[in-house]
């Protein structure tokens, strides 16, 4: 048995080394809500109307403002102390025999004790009442991760941003009943990164995220090996999962449904589960592995005294060299590394400031307009010495070049629809070659915030409206946020695994949208197996979208069995 690398500090009782005991109680105070059979769901019309009356209702007071862009804000974040150490996630332990490293995760449900509570808050975590441990791995090796469900609802564990066989990508085909096992495998086949794992069932991925199923994956190689960037976990390389929720008088946790665009935001933040944070800092520069984490909410994460930050990756691992920024807007599954500098004895904080959408109809009404603190750094008096942030090139990297696509595909987002129809797990939408390179367009058709984002790829941003993207947007990603009306063109390469009857999603990540149908599936097949194409549970009818040659595919075949656990299908009992 191999431990962790390095115990970090502040492990908190999030994460105890024994599993909590299971409780009874449901961990919402609303029940769960079926996915509705309508060409648009209910909370579109409520949506919509809302919207319109606020619009009314809040004109006068903004028009003094300077317009809907003032800086109302109506989602009130809640002003706490900053005194609680900062909990670090401890790092999983694992089995390494046989050429396979082999990780153990059980969702359960647990507690947490949060401060001003009056009770224990219910809660899911993962080894633990809430969150989950920090997975870890090296490029090259073989892992293997056995996920028990010992939650009371089906659920998933999708592994965002990992490059894998479309079976073991853990989306909602991916199925774990309560009481059930999946044990999936692959290899670990792409860049050092920050990459992070969560439930994916299709209608109730928003909930079992906020019910607190969710943790880091990082990846290792030996390029990061010798950057020249802060590395001991939990001292100096930090890991930042930041979320928002909102807890009842009774110290439950609230998840509406009011109609809210782009989901309810919460009026507590927190970071690894910690609310108001306070991080001890004892090296000249820290580096911050930020995970947007929430639901909806999209933050512009800056010092306070608004100093530079040296951003050195994206979701998909290091950028081409550091960018220099005073601000960073991350939106909800989006991953960012920064290094900061500090100076002996000063403390400083975290914050988000106003963040900016894009043309959003009424950024009071989406958060954007809110302001408030995330962590406190205080610096000790003495501070060890580190060096400014260099990396060399990756010696594997394959450049991803437009001239190299084979087709351009376009997407329109809009309501919960994609290209005008919403998630239908026995529809297949588009087909893809194995090792090829295309273009995807991407479009928010519309004035409410929405993201993209692609399994089992990283994708590079080519361009913005015809203009190249800032410094900040031009690393590996696997989402983006879509600005309303713009056209974002993403050239994505699909590599090394083919599977005509198991797909991967492409879908909004403001999970609200998500569950509610703004999702499709896509599968990767090797030329000639277009009449094998199909979803799972078919029978060969499930395939309605666009070719790989560009054409409309032909009714696809029989699929064969999706499986069990072990073949990445689903998992029962």
């Amino acid at each position: 048995m191999t431990g962790p690398a390095a115990r970090p500090r502040n492990t908190p009782a999030a994460w105890p080394s024994r599993p909590s005991p299971v409780l009874s109680s449901p961990v919402l105070s609303s029940p769960a809500l079926p996915v509705p059979d309508l060409p648009f769901p209910r909370r579109t019309l409520l949506r919509r109307a809302l919207l319109g009356g606020a619009v009314l209702a809040a004109a006068p007071a903004l028009a003094g403002c300077g317009g809907l862009a003032g800086t109302l804000s109506t989602s009130g974040i809640r002003a706490v102390e900053f005194d609680q150490p900062l909990a670090i996630p401890p790092l999983a332990e694992s089995e390494a025999s046989g050429g396979v490293r082999r990780f153990h995760l059980t969702a359960q449900e647990g507690s947490i004790s949060w401060p001003g509570m009056p009770e224990p808050t219910p809660t899911w975590g993962l080894n633990g009442p809430f969150l989950g441990p920090t997975l870890r791995a090296r490029r090259g090796e073989n892992v293997e991760v056995t996920v028990r469900n010992a939650v009371p609802e089906t659920t998933s564990m999708h592994w965002h941003g990992m490059h894998l066989p479309a079976a073991m990508d853990g989306g909602p085909h991916q199925s774990i009943e309560p009481g059930g096992t999946w044990r999936p495998s692959w290899e670990i086949d792409q860049p050092a990164a920050t990459l992070w794992y969560h439930p994916h069932p299709h209608g109730a991925t928003e909930r079992h995220v906020y019910q607190g199923l969710a943790g880091l994956f990082l990846i290792d190689d030996e390029r990061s090996d010798s950057a020249r960037l802060p590395r001991e976990y939990g001292v100096d390389d930090i890991p930042l999962i930041i979320q928002d929720r909102r807890v009842d008088e009774e110290g439950r946790l609230v998840l509406e449904d009011s109609g809210r665009e782009p989901g309810m935001l919460g009026d507590t933040i927190m970071v690894n589960g910690t609310i108001g944070p306070v991080l001890e800092v004892a090296a000249q520069r820290l580096r911050l592995r930020l995970l947007n984490g929430s639901t909806a909410r999209t933050y512009a994460l800056a010092l306070a005294d608004e100093r530079p930050m040296r951003m050195v990756a994206s979701d998909g691992g290091l950028l081409d060299a550091p960018v220099e920024l005073s601000r960073l807007r991350l939106a909800p599954g989006e991953r960012a590394e920064v290094v900061v500098a500090l100076t002996p004895g000063e403390t400083v904080r975290l914050r988000s400031l106003p963040v900016d959408l894009g043309a959003i109809a009424v950024p009071a009404l989406t958060g954007a307009d809110d302001e408030f603190d995330v962590l406190e750094l205080r610096a000790a008096a003495s501070l060890a010495p580190a060096p400014e942030p260099s990396w060399g090139e990756d010696p594997l990297h394959v450049p991803l070049r437009a001239q190299d696509a084979v087709r351009t595909r376009t997407f329109a987002l809009q309501g919960r629809t994609i290209n005008g129809a919403r998630m239908d797990m026995h529809r297949i939408d588009e087909v893809v070659h194995v090792g090829t390179v295309e273009i995807w367009e991407v479009t928010n058709t519309e004035s409410v915030p929405h993201s993209f984002h692609v399994h089992d790829v990283q994708f590079r941003i080519l361009d913005i409206d015809d203009q190249a993207p800032p410094a900040h947007l031009t690393g590996p990603q696997d989402t983006v946020y879509l600005e309303p009306r713009r056209r974002y063109r993403l050239v994505l390469r699909f590599d090394r695994y083919a599977d005509p009857a198991m797909p991967y999603m492409y879908h909004c990540h403001m999970l609200l949208h998500e569950d509610g149908g703004m999702m499709g599936q896509f599968v990767v097949i090797e030329p000639g197996t277009e009449d094998q194409v199909a979803a799972p549970g078919t029978g060969g009818a499930g395939h309605a979208g666009h070719a790989a040659d560009g054409g409309h595919a032909p009714d696809a075949g029989h699929a064969p069995d999706a499986g069990h656990a072990p073949d990445g299908g689903h998992a029962g009992h």
